[in-house]
């Protein structure tokens, strides 16, 4: 039984990256549907990491962000955030919406309305596939969508399961549209028992 994350070897990895990977790739097929147009997806990088190294990997902890965030239940407990650059957001909202707006500095109330819905759609996705792959029940919560710096996006997690989990499965993803690419986060934060729920599940606990 795991008792802290340096207990956590190659084979666990793979897997936790394995449902990185399977996680966004149905991710990115809801996204497609909902944008009614193709979207590819690049083989994402997928890493587990401390709180403190997340914002850097994301381009800085000063950097603005985008972040809608799910609280997780069930057979799996934690958070869910999926995060992305204005630059992206701005990508996303029009390829939903119709627009061709390239302002990132104000999205208006239904842009943002649309952004909630994109982050609540990908990371429902993504959490579905999850929650199959290892035959457990995940309930998420309705989203909440914030902008701010990176550091104070990631804040929020890391205060609440900092004492309960010392690491994120931080799923670095390129969503490559037919008109402009975006760049987005997922950030997996599961309480550390729910590590060993997940992995146990697969028959590597």
């Amino acid at each position: 039984m795991l008792r802290n994350m340096n207990q956590l070897n190659d084979l666990h990895f793979d897997v936790l990256k394995e449902i990185g990977n399977i996680g966004v790739g149905n991710a990115a097929g809801a996204l497609a549907t909902m944008l009614s147009s193709q979207v590819k997806m690049t083989v994402p990088e997928v890493k587990l990491v401390k709180f403190s190294e997340a914002g850097a990997i994301m381009g800085g902890e000063e950097v603005v962000v985008f972040g809608i965030l799910v609280n997780i239940s069930g057979d799996i407990n934690g958070m869910m955030m999926f995060l992305l650059a204005p630059e992206s957001a701005r990508v996303l909202v029009n390829g939903l919406v119709g627009g061709d707006s390239e302002e990132i500095e104000e999205f208006s109330e239904i842009e943002l309305s649309a952004l909630e819905e994109i982050g609540n759609i990908l990371c429902s996705s993504y959490l579905g596939s999850v929650a199959s792959f290892i035959n457990k029940s995940v309930t998420p919560t309705p989203p909440m969508l914030t902008r701010d710096m990176a550091a104070a996006i990631l804040s929020v997690p890391a205060i609440e399961f900092s004492k309960m989990s010392e690491g994120v499965l931080l799923i670095d993803t390129l969503f490559e549209t037919q008109e402009k690419n975006a760049t987005g986060f997922f950030l997996l934060v599961p309480d550390f028992d729910s590590f060993g729920v997940i992995l146990s599940s697969l028959g590597v606990g």
